[in-house]
């Protein structure tokens, strides 16, 4: 197994107050999405991040050594919308509870 880090980058610094109706859908399937990603264990841990600087979300994975990060990020409805992309992180090891 391999773990990342992601981050979704936002189309723009003002995306939450200035979020339309069409984002907010896909919002909410990105989220969705990701939800079902934590149900298989492939995502540990997922959520927005409140940074002065500009929001963006990020995502912890346990992926298998086979998967491709890139690919599964692909997937996002939100991304393939071509609202927002992710960076990629590859994370040392990763300890978790549990």
């Amino acid at each position: 197994m391999k773990a990342y880090l992601t981050k979704w980058i936002p189309p723009r610094a003002d995306f939450l107050p200035t979020i339309t109706e069409a984002e907010q859908a896909l919002f909410q399937q990105h989220g969705d999405w990701q939800s079902a990603l934590r149900e298989t264990g492939q995502i540990v841990a997922h959520g927005p991040v409140a940074d002065p600087a500009g929001p963006y979300g990020v995502a912890i994975w346990e992926i298998a050594d086979d998967a491709d990060i890139a690919a599964l990020t692909a997937e996002d409805p939100i991304v393939k919308a071509g609202v927002g992309h992710y960076e990629h992180f590859p994370m040392l090891q990763m300890r978790s509870r549990g």
